[in-house]
């Protein structure tokens, strides 16, 4: 890309993007029109008379349509244009082609945890995993006890012990769909590869039994995976007093893991971005899409998530479905999401939010265009349900909501074990156990949040980067991280509070 202060994306274009503040009066001679009004960077700027009524497009592609006509020269955005329904094509498969793999002897490697089970781990946490939020507590005190006590220090091969816990377990129907997105949540985290051993903690009278879950999951306990509830252990005190014991086993059994070389099919990456804003669908977006290619070419797994972020632009990866019927569950996820946004009286383009729409996003067609942009390029293999375990190779999707904290959430549960996470207006996720590498889509909002960003995309937008380009370097990033490198969310010791399972069900 050019320095020029306007970036047109597609021929077919009726708007710019502006890469820099248009202050009014500026002339565009080249293009026959002058800036109306003042422009933020990352806004859009109308190129040719759009009538009221008319579509606005970007990519290429629908993106709203026009409230007022709009002039060449004047400010694009929620003012004058809302949200369209168009005519999306569904012709399943139609643009899939077969990716061209790297042989499996020269594929890239890192070095990862290999687990009894066969999978693979990118850190060496211990857990402690809570069925209920009325355990929530005690495994709070349980983890701060053992690092008050210097336990961990004689363990220096493990990286932390993490509580997991949340809000919900109990007064909930237990024979629903709703209830199965909470136990696969708690489930995926608790057999989790970057987990070397586990304790599951309960109430003991909660909806969520313990022994049902593993009933249910087949999961005898062991060495590495024990569970008790404060009930049974006798309150407390006393269950932190037990969970000591356990840890000093549960760490001897954790330290022993050594990292190894594997090869990247040994990578299941959870896509995400958050904060968007106008850039992130030029930069970072299409940048880790490259990135995407580069790790299915190398026979890992990208999960691509967020459903209501791609509404709009589903198209774009049925045409990419490797078989009408993942098309087909995609497409179904979609109708789900519309009739679950109108029963609560809401809406699809409830998304973007604020933040969004302050960065140059104006509505949800928009973003899910540029959000579309993670999945690179090649087929989509598999369409799973929120925490359900990913089986299949190569670019997945998994459902979830645009929140990301539950999203990424669902996207660990169901196997990933990193995550890639792009972002425009700036975020501070942190994710235990999986590590969290943070793109930034512009230059400016990474030069105020370094502390908090991995990598900066901005340089695409600037001229002096392609996206090719920035792709290898977020490959050479996953690879380096899954290897044991920091980011920078583990540095500031991030990730504890964002284990949020997706309540869909009647709280009672």
């Amino acid at each position: 890309m050019s320095q020029n202060p306007l970036l047109i994306l597609s021929d077919n274009d009726n708007i710019a993007v502006a890469l820099q503040k248009i202050e009014p009066g500026r002339q565009f001679a080249s293009l026959g029109f002058v800036a109306q009004s003042a422009i933020a960077s990352g806004h859009k700027v109308a190129l040719t008379e759009i009538a009221s009524g008319q579509e606005i497009i970007k990519y290429g592609g629908v993106i709203g349509i026009a409230t007022k006509d709009i002039i060449p020269g004047e400010h694009v955005h929620v003012h004058n244009v809302a949200m369209a329904q168009f005519q999306r094509s569904q012709t399943y498969g139609s643009k899939a082609q077969d990716t061209h793999f790297v042989p499996a002897s020269e594929r890239a490697t890192f070095q990862g945890y290999r687990r009894a089970d066969g999978n693979v781990g990118t850190r060496n946490y211990v857990g402690i995993v809570t069925s209920v939020n009325c355990s929530a507590s005690a495994a709070k005190h349980l983890a701060r006890e053992a690092e008050r006590s210097g336990l961990l220090d004689q363990f220096p091969g493990v990286d932390g012990i993490v509580p997991i816990v949340h809000g919900a377990g109990c007064c909930i129907g237990t024979d629903d769909e709703a209830f199965r997105k909470l136990q696969s949540a708690i489930w995926g985290y608790a057999t989790h590869p970057n987990f070397a051993s586990v304790l599951m903690l309960g109430l003991g009278c909660e909806a969520n039994q313990i022994p049902l879950m593993l009933e249910a999951y087949g999961r005898p306990q062991d060495k590495s995976f024990q569970y008790y509830t404060l009930q049974s252990a006798g309150g407390t005190r006393k269950s932190v007093e037990k969970g000591l014991l356990w840890l000093e086993t549960a760490l001897e059994e954790a330290v022993k893991a050594k990292r190894e070389t594997v090869d990247a099919s040994h990578l299941s990456v959870a896509l995400q971005c958050g904060g968007s804003d106008g850039y992130s669908g030029i930069t970072a977006n299409p940048a880790l899409g490259h990135a995407v290619d580069l790790l299915v070419k190398n026979g890992g797994t990208a999960a691509l998530s967020e459903t209501p972020e791609i509404y709009g632009a589903e198209h774009l990866l049925t045409d990419r479905a490797a078989s009408p019927e993942v098309g087909q569950q995609l497409v179904d996820l979609l109708e789900w999401w519309e009739e679950y946004a109108a029963k609560h009286g809401s809406e699809m383009n409830n998304n973007p939010t604020p933040g969004n729409k302050a960065g140059g996003l104006t509505t949800i067609l928009e973003k899910s265009l540029g959000a579309v942009a993670k999945a690179g390029s090649t087929k989509l293999n598999g369409v799973y349900k929120y925490g359900e375990k990913i089986t299949a190779k190569g670019l997945v999707f998994v459902d979830g909501p645009g929140y990301d904290p539950v999203s990424i959430t669902g996207e660990v549960a169901s196997g990933c074990n990193m995550i890639c996470f792009t972002t425009g207006r700036g975020s501070c996720y942190g994710n235990k156990p999986v590590p969290s590498i943070k793109i930034a889509s512009n230059s400016a909002m990474y030069a105020r949040m370094q502390d908090d960003m991995d990598l900066n995309c901005g340089a695409i937008a600037e001229g002096s980067e392609t996206v090719p380009e920035a792709g290898q370097r977020i490959f050479e990033a996953i690879l380096e991280t899954a290897s044991g490198t920091k980011t920078r969310s583990e540095e500031l010791n991030v990730g504890e509070a964002e284990f949020a399972p997706w309540q869909t069900y009647a709280q009672m």
